[in-house]
């Protein structure tokens, strides 16, 4: 028998709902993830793909914390690279193709197998609210369940609306439903909703495509796996393929602008910037004449293709004819056609730094309802939902990861302190900390937080205990041996040595099997040791601010010496630290000065 009472109810089984769900069992809250269909939980609606330029390191962050997307890949993956080889660490981010039907079936049958999680199929359609405090969630069905939290990770389903040309249809995702009801019942409870907009590229059959004429692009020989918990990848890897399109495209496209959905008038919502549709792309770079196009195998067998760069809302006549333009693609058939979804989103600036909404107790938020893009954006809101739920039911602090500490901390952070007007995606020029924030310290950052929380259990905290004490020996071994003079650990810092000829045929290293997971993280903090210390100064400066908290009741208006527009920012935004209120766009170093006296003044007040 199904039970009708939890201590947290997950709406919606994406990338953010799973962490969630995941999250607060493993804590031991009697968790409920609702969503329409369990084989629809954690599928891959756009790109067939984890990782990349800085959402790589959430993944790995997720991981190092306990959750559940670094595995997820690593045992479905079928093409592995670290892009950014070349460049220096801070900025070096692991990515891989996913077998999306098998990546989506791992995940289901991990939250299938854990302990206090039941997955209920249906359609949440009200959230319940007394006093101020979330009470549970009624379904269209007509079943009511109670719960003390609750945590909405609904993706693009909020009222989605999906645009073919001049079709247009209700749903959250190809032949799936919107959600309307669950959207008018959060604006009932006072929550601003908002709308954004997404897209997607057409799906070819693979084998109609003459992959055999195309530039090939390999993954890794030696394919670096994303969770902490796997020291490789023996997973047999596929290639993906790059065409172009070109100035037949080009004009085909340009000749129904005018009947494009974005540039017609009939969609409304703002895109992403960072992921144009073909469309925009012919608008905004008119000055080029072709733009690449990824074809990506969606599964192990490589039956379908996904045209990462040609996302579009057309018509399917326009699609047809812009595929038979592409080189190597001329005799393809498409078997989804790429479609533009607009969907509601609460602006963030409603949350608290646990995600937490102001309005409601006890109701959290994870995911694009937040604004955001992105499964690894989502996973990670989702992990920190999770735990904050169970926090809130434990009476206990909430875990605030600060932009020092984590992307999930500069992406979080972000959202609290800047408007989100465009679906966001995290960069590593986002991140201030980033030679700190690397994919290789994850675990060091990160997992005793995890096991704090109880989210870490015994065998991947023995496994970081052992890389710790791996990384203390061998960094003592380099700095207590001496060459003419000149300790190992000083002949590594020089630019003109590489790992490679100093630590892996190291005879310490040999002797003690040492991984090369290790051998890279000494390797890094000895080179960029100066750096190091230098933003670690600097994360001490920012933590004297960050534990300078805000009251929630400050009149910002009623304080002298502070500039109109400071005033009206800090009233919007209500950050809860003085960091965060520096972070603020238009707040300038003279408005903390006079913050900092009003409380300085409040605190001696009678």
């Amino acid at each position: 028998m199904i039970p009708t009472e939890f201590d947290c109810i997950v709406i919606g089984g994406g990338h953010a709902g799973a962490e969630a769900a995941h999250a607060a069992a493993v804590m031991g809250a009697n968790t409920a993830l609702m969503t329409l269909s369990r084989d629809a939980i954690a599928q891959m609606s756009c790109n067939p793909a984890i990782g990349g330029l800085a959402k790589g390191q959430i993944v790995r962050e997720v991981d190092a914390l306990g959750g559940l997307m670094g595995q997820a890949i690593d045992a479905t993956g079928i093409q592995f690279r670290v892009l950014n080889r070349s460049k220096g660490p801070a900025v070096q981010s692991p990515r891989a193709q996913a077998d999306k039907y098998q990546y989506a079936a791992w995940v289901r049958h991990a939250l299938e197998a854990t302990d206090n999680l039941t997955i209920l199929e249906g359609m949440a359609c009200d959230i319940l609210v007394e006093d101020d405090q979330v009470t549970g969630v009624r379904c269209e069905d007509g079943r009511c369940f109670g719960s003390r939290t609750v945590i909405v990770t609904t993706g693009t389903f909020l009222r989605g609306l999906m645009h073919v040309g001049t079709e247009q249809t209700e749903g959250g995702r190809l032949h799936e439903p919107a959600s309307v009801s669950l959207s008018d019942s959060l604006t009932r409870i006072g929550l601003e909703i908002r709308r954004l907009k997404t897209g997607t590229p057409p799906r070819l059959d693979a084998s109609t495509v003459d992959l055999d004429k195309l530039e090939v692009q390999h993954g890794d020989t030696d394919p670096a796996p994303f969770s902490f918990m796997n020291g490789a990848i023996s997973r047999p890897q596929i290639p993906c393929w790059v065409t172009y399109t070109n100035s037949k495209v080009h004009d085909l496209l340009k000749r129904h602008l005018d009947d494009a959905p974005v540039y017609s008038g009939q969609i409304k919502s703002t895109g992403p910037r960072y992921c144009p549709s073909i469309e925009s792309k012919i608008v905004r770079f008119a000055d080029k004449d072709r733009h690449q196009i990824f074809l990506e195998p969606e599964d192990q067998a490589c039956t379908t293709i996904y045209c990462n760069g040609i996302s579009t809302s057309f018509a399917r006549d326009v699609q047809d004819q812009m595929i038979a333009l592409i080189y190597g693609t001329h005799n393809a058939r498409i078997v989804h056609y790429a479609y533009a979804i607009e969907y509601d989103y609460c602006p963030p600036l409603q949350l608290r730094r646990n995600l937490e909404t102001r309005k409601v107790s006890g109701l959290f938020m994870a995911g694009q309802i937040n604004g955001t893009s992105g499964y690894e954006e989502a996973a990670g809101q989702g992990l920190v939902a999770g735990v904050n739920a169970v926090r809130k039911l434990q009476n206990k602090t909430p875990m605030i990861l600060s932009r020092s500490q984590a992307y999930i901390g500069v992406l979080i952070d972000d959202l609290l302190t800047k408007e989100i007007d465009e679906p966001y995606r995290m960069f590593t020029s986002r991140a201030e900390y980033r030679l700190t924030l690397r994919s290789d310290n994850a675990d060091q950052r990160l997992t005793a937080i995890g096991r704090d929380m109880g989210l870490v259990k015994a065998d991947r905290w023995t496994r970081f205990q052992t890389k710790v004490q791996h990384l203390d020996q061998l960094t003592q071994v380099l700095k207590s041996e001496r060459t003419a003079g000149v300790s190992s650990w000083d002949i590594l810092r020089r630019p003109q040595n590489t790992l490679a000829e100093t630590l892996s045929e190291h005879p310490y290293v040999q002797a003690e099997h040492l991984s090369p997971e290790v051998c890279t993280a000494v390797a890094i903090e000895a080179k960029y040791i100066g750096y190091l210390a230098k933003q670690e100064r600097l994360v001490a400066d920012l933590q004297s601010l960050e534990s300078r908290s805000l009251p929630q009741a400050i009149d910002y208006h009623s304080i002298e010496h502070l500039r109109l527009e400071a005033r009206e920012k800090l009233s919007k935004f209500r950050p809860e630290t003085l960091a965060q209120a520096a972070r603020i766009g238009g707040i300038t170093p003279a408005d903390i000065t006079v913050i900092q006296v009003y409380l300085k003044k409040m605190r001696h007040s009678p």
